[in-house]
């Protein structure tokens, strides 16, 4: 079975000057990336974002909100998506504040072409692998919701360092019995080595006594 063929990335430009929206377009156009634009934040938060890798290109003034305000903004929505900022204006304490809340790139005005379509290739590139970890993660909770209570708890005893004995102990049930669930545990998860079960217990954050 095939797998389902990625959406196209998209790229997003907010910025109030109509000449740089349709620079910045036709840019992205010319390496067949698809780009929707926008003079102002609010106008982007009206637009339904795609299922598929995405890239915001930001100006740092904006009328009303600002750039690193929006940006900030956009964590608390939890709204996950890149950002290279650009700027006229920019000064140290401004870039330092975009690139610790996570933004790719902060390009002064007026930038390189090549500079610009680097830092979104990069962007994008982090979409991508973000949308796969979470895709991964959604799984393997998908995958541990099929586990029953019982097999639950014992995983979380398992990868918390407890021999079978212990566990048996703890829970009031025989040897063999957790023994049993043990092996049920492996297989159900796809777990190769008690090392990949404890990988997979710390990805669910699921504890002793889970």
């Amino acid at each position: 079975m095939n797998a389902r063929p990625e959406p196209q990335p998209l790229v997003f430009v907010i910025d109030d000057d109509a000449s740089l929206r349709e620079a910045l377009s036709s840019l992205f156009r010319s390496v067949g990336l698809q780009v929707k634009t926008f003079a102002s934040a609010s106008e982007f938060l009206s637009f339904q974002l795609p299922d598929g890798p995405t890239c915001l290109v930001l100006d740092v003034r904006l009328p009303g909100l600002s750039g690193l305000d929006f940006q900030t903004e956009l964590a608390k929505a939890q709204i996950d998506i890149p950002i290279v900022f650009m700027t006229g204006h920019g000064d140290i304490p401004m870039t330092v504040r975009a690139m610790k809340a996570g933004a790719v790139e902060f390009l002064p005005k007026p930038f390189r072409d090549q500079d610009m379509l680097d830092a979104v290739q990069i962007g994008l590139e982090r979409d991508r692998s973000r949308r796969k970890n979470a895709g991964d993660a959604a799984k393997l909770k998908a995958t541990f919701d099929t586990l029953t209570s019982r097999e639950q708890e014992i995983m979380g005893l398992v990868t918390a360092g407890l021999m079978n004995k212990q566990i048996a102990g703890e829970l009031g049930v025989s040897e063999i019995t957790v023994k049993v669930h043990r092996g049920n545990v492996m297989r159900k998860m796809g777990a190769k080595s008690l090392a990949d079960l404890v990988r997979m217990a710390d990805a669910l954050g699921v504890r002793r006594g889970a």
